[in-house]
């Protein structure tokens, strides 16, 4: 079941000059080989930026409309393959199909919601302050749209930055994450199977410092979305600064669920767990903090541990399982680390903190539920990003207490509270400092037609998705148009 991908680049499909090649494999069974993927480099990347570029010349002239309507037939392509894609997906990076028909899911769902944007590109007509003069305003495209995704959503996320980058009239060059080539690859396939015309996106495999970093540096990339680590987004920024072009950088997050006493416990647990462990907790929304009042503290890790070391972990292709492995041998490293780093720190492990044990995980990357609490706010394993099954439990006083714990740290993605008194949850709408706050529901959930972004070092202030999204990957043309058949000087004190 495996294949030897290429790159796509002005129209072909073909191999890396280097004639190198990287394996993807199965991280549940490193006896799974999905496919060979060439390693490519700046040679691949020039000729993937010219393709664009020569692409968007007639691309930004079809109609907004009609670009949409190949967005329509995407979704419509994507809605057949549904169950293959997530197929291949689960394989590549893990998460069980549960997870993986939902992912696809919501790149059906952004196609179909890009599509209708393509009428809804919507400028603004103003009132002159001149007699017989028109002021109006449009979106204009911008240009080669450099495309960098991670690896834990990796049909979604890619949708979330292709489609409005299409439907707004710019052309792509796409580099996707090492570790899920072979689902970025379907999603190539399927927009060139709907009709869109060569050269308008382009796929360069290959590691970030060889691709991705050439991309953001190329002089004829005009703009650039990126979702990854904060260091690598930082630098990414730092680069893309010296030509000042538009980035959107979506990047870690550090998200507090926090539980009231009043909150309903059995609903806030099932929230806990989805939000911890869904993707083996390698979201940017995963739910990292559990804040919880002291007066229900004690039952409710109580019930959260006695959940937790119940969870099925396995192959995700599996039905049965809830949750699958880390993403890479890499990653399950870096979750031990901070394991250990809880434990030195004086957090006490209540669960799991352990590899998986048993034949069945041998050729895996499994790693156990893991639960700390006696968490204290300034500790690392309360302040840094893990993206993995590592869940920190935090005992606060009051609201106001919880409500300073959750937004002690640097980031500000997204955020929850358990309660049934309507003040606390309109008091924690307006001052928990996220970019996303969910209601007597886990953080993690997002929807297409929402903006998808956070505060702080989260990322620099733009969104994905809703609506938002359309305004980063378009211009602003201001046109006034004078029918008055004499001069108006406008500024000038009369």
């Amino acid at each position: 079941m495996s294949r030897a991908y290429q790159n796509y680049i002005a129209g072909k499909w073909c191999d890396a000059e280097s004639g190198q090649s990287s394996e993807n494999r199965n991280p549940a069974d490193h006896d799974d080989l999905i496919g060979t993927f060439p390693k490519s480099d700046q040679r691949e990347v020039n000729r993937a930026v010219a393709s664009a570029k020569a692409a968007f010349k007639e691309w930004r002239l079809v109609p907004a409309p009609k670009r949409g309507d190949i967005l329509k037939t995407v979704g419509d392509v994507m809605t057949a393959r549904k169950e293959e894609i997530a197929k291949v997906m689960t394989r590549e990076m893990g998460k069980v199909l549960k997870e993986t028909r939902g992912d696809t899911q919501e790149g059906i769902d952004t196609a179909y919601y890009a599509a209708s944007e393509g009428r809804r590109l919507f400028g603004h007509t103003a009132p002159s302050e001149l007699p017989n003069k028109m002021n109006i305003s449009f979106r204009m495209p911008i240009g080669v749209a450099g495309v960098i995704t991670p690896w834990n959503f990796p049909m979604a996320i890619p949708t979330w930055k292709i489609f409005p980058a299409l439907v707004c009239g710019n052309t792509v060059v796409f580099k996707p994450a090492s570790d899920t080539p072979a689902t970025a690859t379907t999603l190539v396939e399927i927009l060139l199977e709907a009709g869109l015309p060569p050269g308008c996106i382009n796929i360069v495999h290959g590691s970030g410092s060889a691709v991705g970093t050439p991309i953001t540096q190329h002089p004829d990339v005009d703009v650039i979305s990126f979702t990854g680590s904060s260091d690598v987004g930082k630098t990414l920024y730092s680069n893309a600064a010296r030509q000042l072009k538009r980035v959107s950088l979506e990047l870690g997050g550090k998200n507090g669920m926090i539980v009231m006493d009043d909150g309903d416990l059995n609903l806030a647990l099932e929230g806990a767990l989805w939000g911890a462990f869904g993707t083996t907790g390698q979201r940017c929304t995963a739910t990292s903090r559990v804040i919880l009042h002291e007066k229900i503290h004690d039952k409710f890790v109580e019930m959260l541990v006695e959940r937790a070391r119940k969870l099925k972990v396995g192959n995700g292709l599996d039905e049965s399982m809830e949750m699958g492995p880390c993403v890479n041998e890499g990653q399950r490293g870096v979750v031990e680390e901070y394991v250990q780093i809880g434990k030195n720190e004086g957090a006490k492990l209540v669960a799991g903190g352990c590899r998986c044990a048993g034949s069945q995980y041998d050729k895996g990357t499994f790693y156990c539920p893991t639960i700390f609490t006696n968490v204290t706010p300034n500790m690392r394993l309360a302040q840094e990003e893990i993206f993995g099954p590592v869940l920190s439990v935090i005992k606060v006083r009051d609201f106001d207490e919880a409500i300073k714990v959750l937004n002690g740290t640097i980031y500000g993605l997204s955020s929850s509270i358990y309660t049934n008194d309507v003040t606390s949850a309109f008091r924690a709408m307006r001052d928990i400092e996220c970019g996303i706050t969910y209601i007597n529901g886990p953080t993690i959930g997002a929807e297409a037609h929402m903006p998808f972004g956070g505060f702080k070092q989260t990322g620099n202030g733009h969104r994905e998705g809703g609506w938002e999204v359309y305004e980063f990957y378009t211009e602003t043309k201001t046109v006034y148009v004078d029918f008055s058949g004499r001069l108006q000087k406008a500024q000038i004190d009369t």
